[in-house]
């Protein structure tokens, strides 16, 4: 990036001279070109600058939104001031002599500190040419603000600009322009940045109107792109395995309650751990980030499968009456079939209450069918008598005969660990795909 500096003034040019006397006329154009500015003289002072610099380091953004970048910031001017006739058309001076004369006061504007390099020496540039032309450059690192929009994160983009203007002069008196029009990086191999991508510069100027006057604001832009790889094996991929392993919990037997509990538990708080380190990265926003969402899903997940071995164990357990009641059994031998009798308890009069007490494994006739029927646990359930009842799902075995089953849904609750065996991994693999799709694509 390149700039031109040229500087109109109304002083006769400064002729012939040598290094020693350029050292006095530059002293005297120091001393003058501020208070010339403000002279009332009619004529309006007209400086173009053109700013060129080298990128040297593009640390990385951090959570405190801002960034670091070591640069060689060169501007170049014209004052007239300081012509010379000699056979040197280029003067090279050091650094002492930047002092003397009239440098542009330029200012970063979203910088929040900024530091000039002077080990070994000052890491400054000054060269002369006999024309008035001058070249000024120096060695800067500066800290600068990048507001970051993490909605996406940690598959976000992001333009983060280095601005900078004059602190004093408005636009009547100095304008800064590009030498050319679009920006380019040239070596893009010094780059070297951990989490992100570089890919590409783009350049502004506009007029910037504040109390003081209307000012020239130049604008650089550094296009990122967020790498995943390492939030892809810090956060995604565990998340992924945790809810996995969850799933084992479905091939376990229902009978082995410290074993799938001890696993929920295990995964839950595996989930809570991965959350809070996955924010930890991350500036205090108060939106939703494409991580939070997927961390979240998956600890609902996690959660879901201890919740559904919770609802299998309480289901599958035998829920012992209360009050004493009287059960009758009746065998009619010409069916060979078991026929429960409903008894009156002491309850509430909306309430009953069905007492299946079944016989060892037995051969059994339905509609003039034979079956085999076996019972595993002596199942007492109750319902809600009147319409309220007909919403209920029906979860026993008991239920796909009789009136039981009318205005039900039958769901055996026994076989609840094959429905999760299908129901978890096909809807988390659905989830997967809208989130990868939606983030990275669309």
């Amino acid at each position: 990036m390149f700039c031109m500096v040229e500087t109109r003034s109304s002083l006769s040019s400064v002729g012939s001279k040598n290094k020693g006397s350029i050292e006095e006329e530059a002293d005297g154009s120091r001393r003058r070109s501020r208070m010339s500015c403000s002279q009332s003289t009619g004529k309006k002072w007209l400086v173009l600058c053109c700013v060129a610099w080298e990128m040297r380091k593009y640390s990385h953004l951090n959570i405190r939104q801002e960034y670091q970048i070591d640069i060689f910031f060169a501007q170049t001017w014209t004052d007239s001031r300081l012509r010379f006739n000699s056979t040197m058309k280029i003067l090279t001076l050091n650094s002492n002599m930047v002092g003397l004369i009239w440098i542009p006061d330029t200012i970063f504007r979203n910088s929040k500190t900024a530091e000039a390099h002077w080990i070994t020496t000052p890491n400054q540039l000054l060269r002369i040419w006999n024309d008035g032309k001058i070249l000024y450059t120096l060695r800067l690192t500066i800290n600068a603000e990048c507001q970051l929009q993490l909605h996406n994160f940690p598959m976000d983009e992001h333009s983060c600009p280095l601005i900078f203007s004059s602190y004093g002069y408005p636009k009547e008196e100095m304008i800064y322009r590009w030498r050319k029009n679009s920006v380019e990086a040239a070596d893009q191999k010094s780059w070297r940045l951990y989490q992100f991508d570089f890919m590409g510069l783009r350049n502004t100027t506009e007029i910037v109107t504040t109390s003081a006057g209307d000012y020239v604001v130049m604008t650089i832009y550094f296009e990122l792109s967020r790498r995943m790889g390492y939030f892809t094996i810090q956060t995604y991929i565990p998340c992924i395995l945790t809810v996995v392993l969850s799933w084992v919990s479905f091939w376990i037997k229902k009978d082995a309650t410290p074993a799938r509990t001890a696993l929920g538990i295990t995964t839950v708080l595996t989930m809570t751990t991965l959350s809070t380190i996955a924010r930890k990265s991350l500036p205090r926003v108060s939106y939703v980030t494409a991580m939070d969402l997927f961390v979240t899903v998956c600890f609902l997940f996690v959660f879901a499968a201890l919740m559904e071995y919770a609802t299998l164990n309480y289901y599958s357990s035998c829920r012992k009456p209360t009050t004493t009641k009287k059960t009758t059994s009746l065998l009619h031998p010409d069916s060979s079939r078991w026929i429960p009798e409903r008894i009156s308890l002491q309850a509430p009069s909306n309430y009953s209450l069905l007492d299946m007490r079944p016989p060892p494994p037995a051969m059994i006739t339905l509609n003039n069918s034979v079956y085999w029927q076996e019972f595993e646990d002596t199942c007492v359930y109750e319902c809600l008598d009147g319409k309220d009842c007909q919403s209920f799902f029906c979860c026993y075995e008991e239920c796909k005969s009789g009136s039981w089953r009318k205005g039900r849904i039958h769901i055996d609750i026994l076989e609840l660990d094959s429905y999760s065996r299908v129901f978890f991994p096909t809807s988390f693999l659905l989830f997967n795909l809208v989130y990868w799709v939606g983030y990275l694509y669309l």
